[in-house]
């Protein structure tokens, strides 16, 4: 069983930042090594959108065109924890971020842009920037 949780929303200013977190939590035999992590977020009436992944093992990253050099996703391996470094926010950016667990490591990098590609969610946190 695999469990993540998230923190770290909230409201701020457009121009300002925030950072949210992932822990991930396991009772499986799969290896970390094995895990690709995502963000994704979510806005009323839509589907999620890819944000940011990094493959848990290689550090291989990727991002979304609408949120590269604003946005920085990183892993704290002693912690089991993903973070999103949110810089230069825009209103635009306000939805609810879910972070994801994908246990398949060995697709390419566009193959998890995809939410239906992960196994596990996290219960979402809201991200709201002001004018």
């Amino acid at each position: 069983q695999v469990q993540l949780v998230e923190s770290g929303g909230g409201l701020v200013q457009a121009g300002g930042s925030l950072r949210l977190s992932c822990t991930l939590s396991r009772r499986t035999f799969t290896s970390i090594n094995n895990y690709v992590m995502g963000w994704f977020r979510q806005t009323p009436g839509k589907e999620r959108e890819f944000v940011a992944n990094i493959r848990w093992s290689a550090g291989d990253i990727d991002y979304a065109d609408s949120v590269k050099g604003r946005f920085t996703i990183s892993r704290d391996n002693t912690k089991n924890t993903v973070f999103l470094q949110m810089n230069s926010l825009k209103p635009e950016d306000t939805a609810v971020f879910y972070c994801a667990a994908s246990p398949r490591a060995g697709y390419s990098a566009s193959y998890y842009h995809r939410a239906t590609r992960y196994d596990y969610w996290g219960q979402g946190t809201q991200v709201t920037v002001s004018t």
